[in-house]
């Protein structure tokens, strides 16, 4: 009887660096990896980003892996199971999911088995909004291990006081410091980690239903005008991501509460998606995002 494919879950929630850490480990892959990604938006941008990494990739789309798209979800699984037949699988969720759902649908699907939950955790977020809300707590929780990221923005008793706030949600799980979530993935793959979840409704909470998004498309920006732009945002704003093609190149932008870097990267357009709560009245962000556009007043 064939072995069971293993399958690695990535959680953790917006900006956290879960594409960071998925980047890393296929740079360093030694075996055959297929890569199931759910995507907070209509453009593709982590896809984009791992793309070309020579690792057989299936993408889905639209919202809530554990939620809208747990019929197509299980198709994936199949899907890869049968065209791509991989070593490993790992599925990096959306920053809004809640992991429980999606572990007890993995228990249920043959051939397949959940080697483990690696959630990653923003300790400047954490240190800067130690109050999580319902989803981030699950995410938590429902870990066998925790990238502990971005710890360079973090002093070492902020960083204690943190690994004391995430041990006394879940003391089980390792935590693992890092920075850009450098981190050996022999520490978080083949955990061989099983779990079951039992049935409770799954429901999306005030905290996280209040998020909505909206995607700008545009020509080459003045990346001083993007820059002041960026940092101007209102605080309702607490993620952006995506392409930006400017005078000096083009780049991927990383925006998460109010913290921004590019890195080079080739793009032919611009595409940005920005996340967050109550942005009904967002096209006044367009009208200040296509000001910046070279050539523009």
């Amino acid at each position: 009887m064939k072995a069971r494919t293993p399958i690695t879950l990535i959680t953790g929630y917006l900006g956290a660096g879960k594409t960071t850490l998925l980047r890393n480990i296929l740079d360093n892959a030694d075996r055959k990896i297929a890569v199931l990604m759910n995507e907070f938006g209509k453009i593709a941008i982590d896809s984009k980003v791992v793309k070309g990494k020579n690792v057989d990739m299936i993408e889905l789309k639209g919202g809530c892996v554990c939620c809208s798209l747990t019929g197509e979800f299980e198709a994936a699984i199949k899907e890869i199971k049968e065209k791509i037949d991989p070593e490993l699988i790992i599925i990096e969720t959306t920053g809004v999911a809640e992991p429980d759902a999606i572990i007890d649908d993995l228990s249920t699907l043959e051939g397949v088995r959940l080697d483990a939950t690696v959630t990653v955790v923003d300790a400047d977020a954490m240190k800067r909004f130690p109050s999580l809300g319902f989803t981030g707590r699950v995410q938590i929780e429902m870990a066998d291990a925790i990238i502990l990221n971005k710890t360079d923005l973090v002093d070492d008793g902020e960083l204690t006081k943190i690994e004391n706030l995430i041990k006394g949600i879940n003391p089980r799980a390792g935590i693992i410091r890092t920075t850009n979530c450098l981190v050996d993935a022999e520490l978080i793959l083949d955990m061989n980690v099983e779990k079951v979840v039992g049935e409770r409704e799954h429901n999306h909470h005030i905290e996280e239903s209040k998020l909505s998004h909206f995607v700008y498309r545009g020509g080459s920006m003045d990346r001083e005008k993007l820059e002041n732009l960026l940092y101007n945002l209102p605080s309702d704003i607490v993620r952006a991501k995506g392409f930006v093609v400017t005078e000096s190149g083009s780049f991927l932008m990383n925006f998460v509460f109010g913290r921004f870097d590019f890195e080079e990267f080739s793009a032919e357009k611009t595409e940005l998606v920005f996340i967050g709560r109550n942005m009904d009245r967002h096209e006044k962000i367009l009208d200040e995002l296509r000001k910046c556009e070279i050539g523009r007043m």
